[in-house]
């Protein structure tokens, strides 16, 4: 089993992010293994509320440039969580 701490990296606030909020939908950045499961089981012990449901998806990266050097971002894996009736997440 893996530790909550290491399957949810950071919440994502952005406009898309906060925009999602009054629909109980959160962004979160996980870990690339991360399985929706794990992802549910993690938001549960950390943030101590109930899931409903849980989307994910994997961004990839950008190229990025470096004077003549070429080169890219890694892969990342982004998780939008549904959040049951009544349940929130204080964010600050």
């Amino acid at each position: 089993m893996k530790i909550s701490y290491d399957v949810i990296k950071t919440i994502i606030r952005t406009e898309k992010g906060v925009t999602l909020e009054p629909q109980r939908q959160y962004l979160f950045h996980v870990a690339k293994t991360a399985t929706k499961i794990d992802i549910k089981r993690a938001v549960q012990e950390i943030y101590s509320v109930k899931v409903q449901d849980v989307r994910t998806m994997v961004m990839p990266g950008k190229e990025k440039r470096v004077r003549q050097q070429l080169g890219r971002t890694p892969d990342w894996k982004k998780a939008i969580v549904t959040l049951r009736e009544g349940q929130k997440i204080e964010v600050m």
